[in-house]
């Protein structure tokens, strides 16, 4: 198996085929689904559908079996093989087709609502199996990569059917015909390229099937609470896309009423928001170092608002023209003003794909296997709701007076609202946004040997200490959430005291100085250990004051005759001498001593078993780290 980058996955039978499988259904959907509105907005007179409402009355069709469905298809995703799964999908979405093609030769409109919502129930069964199936054939660091290719493909499939869809349906006399056949031709592809995927085993093979959607959507919403770090990520993707939808929803008029353009315009802005999201799907695998960067959220998470309040101002500053004057495509991207209107959707776009794919992957990487599908049912239940609201929501303030570019600025507002909500109630985020900045800008950092660290069940990790914000490292290499035990002086330190109490750190102090926290702190240790969590110890007892590995002190082994767990020794290298070190006495005295950039490197050992580790003992659990430190 290749280890250079994502692209990689695509020539591999574990990934290749699903993608392309996902990447046609989504093609599908909004081929058939674009057309439909087109044909209905201007070409059809239907008494009962008019034209401003067809958009939202076909895409409520569309999202409804989301809604209702997605649980059910949580639990099947569970109990049956995802492969034969996906293959029954493809299946009946190719049957559909033939249904949708008789209504488009017979421009039978009712056929063909009939067949947007029956396509959206096909995607309702699809989407938990969608997101369930990469867990099990990627390995945790090829999770965010993989999810980026994932996300890229759809945004990409979804502008690659609305292109075609605005293309094909205008042929005079004969475009819905080619709209049926263009159909068809990609459903029979999805079917060929299912055929292709390897086998996914069922994660739950015993699950009873509850067919009550409603009983069982509140049950998986529930079952999504009992991990708090993956239900506020739910509610994160969710957010994303209630901000998406707005976008989305708005772009033709938007293009119309504000930019003065015509439909290539809205098409356009169509195609720079897709291409945006694919790219920062994409950057997020280089970004993170091919691990599941969560810190990437904030910086997702402000580009996103930075860049909505920005596109509100810009269009604010865009001259004023006639009111019959209408841009070409050709027009409008030489008229002034506009190119920074592109840039900030581009970039919004972007911040997007960094925002959504880590937590993806997240949900993937800390769902408990047995109930994954579940969890992703769970999401798709919320995003249907959060979008479903969006457009209620964004129409009241529009009945209301508010402009389309106002809008789009007091979403921006909101995002920093709810970004900030999310990023307290789940510190894990802040905090490794603090390590990744650290990590890309004061230090290069690099890092060996992160597959020792386990991906579940508790462990010890132990570390030589050397720098003031050693701790805020080592969050950012780990794949999970650390706990640390740290001196109980450093919370009074005022940024670092409130960021390591965000981070729910274990203060310790000598027995002979204060007993009572010296116990309590290893009463703690002992707790998060028997939690199956991961505790993180510098065994020195303090910061290094001249660059070497000190003895290790008694605590180390106190931990581990209470517990014995598997101990994972790791090594800070060259960070002696760096900003935060006591080199020179106290810290950041001679911050520039070794340039803007110090390179640094995190040695992950392999995990020594717990027996062993006691062996050893103190000494020798030094040893292991000195080694490292070599």
């Amino acid at each position: 198996m290749s280890q250079s980058n994502q692209f990689a996955l695509m020539r591999q039978r574990r990934f290749a085929p699903f993608f392309w499988t996902q990447f046609l259904g989504a093609a599908n959907d909004n081929l058939f689904k674009g057309a439909f509105t087109l044909m209905v907005t201007f070409q059809l007179s239907v008494s009962w559908l008019p034209p401003e409402q067809a958009g939202l009355v076909i895409g409520a069709a569309f999202i409804l079996p989301f809604v209702l469905f997605s649980a059910t298809s949580g639990q099947l995703a569970d109990k049956y093989d995802k492969r034969t799964l996906i293959r029954f999908t493809k299946v009946w979405e190719l049957l559909l087709v033939l249904l949708g093609a008789w209504g488009l030769y017979a421009t039978h409109v009712p056929t063909m609502l009939a067949c947007i919502f029956l396509l959206g129930l096909q995607s309702t069964v699809f989407g938990p199996v969608k997101y369930a199936y990469l867990p099990q054939h990627l390995r945790p660091e090829e999770l965010t990569g993989g999810n980026g290719m994932v996300e890229m493909g759809t945004f990409v499939s979804i502008l690659v059917g609305n292109i075609l869809a605005g293309v094909l349906v205008h042929v005079p006399g004969v475009g819905p015909h080619y709209i049926a056949w263009g159909c068809l031709l990609i459903a029979l592809l999805g079917v060929l390229s299912s055929w292709l995927l390897p086998p996914t085993p069922a994660s739950d093979p015993g699950l009873r099937i509850n067919w009550n959607p409603f009983s069982e959507t509140w049950r998986n919403l529930m079952l999504a609470r009992g991990n708090l770090a993956v239900f506020r990520s739910l509610l994160g993707i969710s957010w994303m896309w209630f901000v998406g939808a707005v976008f989305l929803a708005n772009f033709p008029a938007f293009a119309k009423q504000v930019l003065h353009g015509n439909e290539q315009v809205a098409t356009l802005l169509l195609v720079i928001f897709s291409i945006g999201v694919a790219v920062g799907s994409l950057m997020c695998e280089m970004l993170s170092r091919r691990m599941v960067e969560i810190g990437l959220v904030p910086l997702g998470c402000l580009g996103m608002s930075v860049f909505a309040i920005d596109l509100w101002l810009a269009c604010r500053a865009l001259p004023q023209v006639t009111a019959d004057a209408v841009h070409t495509l050709a027009s409008f991207v030489q008229a002034p003003g506009h190119l920074r209107v592109m840039v900030d959707l581009a970039m919004l776009a972007l911040s997007a794909g960094l925002y959504s794919v880590p937590m993806y992957a997240l949900i993937q990487l800390r769902a408990q296997p047995t109930h994954r599908a579940r969890i992703i049912a769970a999401n798709n239940i919320l995003n249907s709701l959060f979008m479903v609201a969006a457009s209620v929501i964004a129409g009241l303030l529009l009945v209301a007076g508010f402009s389309i570019p106002e809008l789009f600025g007091l979403l921006g507002l909101a995002n920093l609202v709810v970004g900030l909500y999310i990023f307290l109630v789940v510190p894990e985020y802040l905090l490794r946004f603090v390590a990744f900045v650290l990590s890309h800008t004061v230090y290069r950092l690099k890092l060996r040997g992160a597959d020792h660290i386990p991906t579940e069940g508790p462990a010890l990790l132990i570390s030589n200490h050397v720098s003031f914000i050693d701790a805020v490292l080592l969050m950012g290499v780990s794949p999970r959430p650390v706990r640390f035990i740290m001196d109980h002086r450093i919370f009074k330190t005022p940024v670092l005291g409130w960021m390591f109490r965000l981070a729910k750190a274990i203060p310790v102090a000598p027995q002979k100085e204060d007993p009572g926290t010296y116990e309590r702190a290893f009463q703690e240790a002992s707790r998060v250990l028997r939690e199956g969590e991961i505790l993180a110890i510098f065994p020195e007892g303090g910061i290094t004051r001249d660059g070497t590995l000190q003895a290790f002190k008694g605590g180390l082994m106190k931990i581990l005759d209470s517990d014995p767990v598997p101990v994972v020794p790791m090594a800070l290298r060259n960070l002696w001498g760096s900003y935060f070190s006591r080199i020179d006495g106290p810290a950041m005295r001679t911050p520039f001593r070794r340039g803007l950039l110090s390179r640094v490197e995190v040695v992950v050992g392999e995990p020594i078993a717990p027996d062993a580790a006691r062996q050893l003992g103190a000494e020798g659990l030094r040893e292991r780290v000195a080694t490292l430190l070599a």
